[in-house]
């Protein structure tokens, strides 16, 4: 019986090592796994009166290097009468949408694309549609960078045509350990 055992083993280690030099000279060599990454996004919209800041808003993801995109939304759902006793809804509120890109072979690997909508309601002294509705105003910035750790990039920025405010959208990009 312990023959059998020894001859059963020099058999399995036998063909175990032909599997392995045949899967070799195969030609089906698999390319090494590339490390994931992960990393921190923390955006800040800032609200600027005649240059000088009055407002900041922060939001913050984590996501990997080989995540495809990340979405942050925040807001509320309205309903809007399109025709009479037909209602959609819109939503009104902040929606951040990022994605890191890979860029293989550059002396700067990653880059980030992100875009912002940002909408509100008017203020009251700023009109309202046909007296009933009120009129509801949007933003977006859409942009991209190569991602710098640890420092912050606006992406973009834009002006409120009905006063002297400017918006700002900010990232900073932070890799976690």
């Amino acid at each position: 019986m312990q023959k059998g055992f020894l001859a059963f083993a020099l058999g399995m280690i036998l063909c175990g090592g032909a599997l392995r030099v045949w899967s070799q000279d195969s030609g089906t060599k698999q390319p090494p796994e590339k490390p994931v990454s992960a990393y921190r996004l923390e955006f800040s919209i800032n609200e600027l009166d005649d240059g000088k800041k009055i407002n900041a808003r922060h939001y913050s993801v984590n996501l990997t290097d080989d995540d495809s995109s990340k979405e942050l939304k925040i807001g509320t759902r309205v309903p809007v009468e399109a025709e009479p006793g037909k209602f959609q809804y819109v939503d009104v509120g902040t929606s951040i949408l990022c994605r890191m890109i890979a860029r293989p072979n550059t002396l700067n690997s990653l880059s980030l694309q992100v875009k912002a909508e940002i909408s509100s309601f008017a203020l009251p002294d700023q009109g309202t549609r046909g007296g009933e509705q009120a009129l509801i105003r949007q933003m977006t910035i859409s942009g991209g960078t190569l991602v710098v750790s640890d420092k912050p990039v606006i992406i973009g920025s834009v002006d409120d045509p009905n006063s002297k405010r400017q918006y700002q959208l900010e990232v900073t990009t932070t890799k976690l350990r």
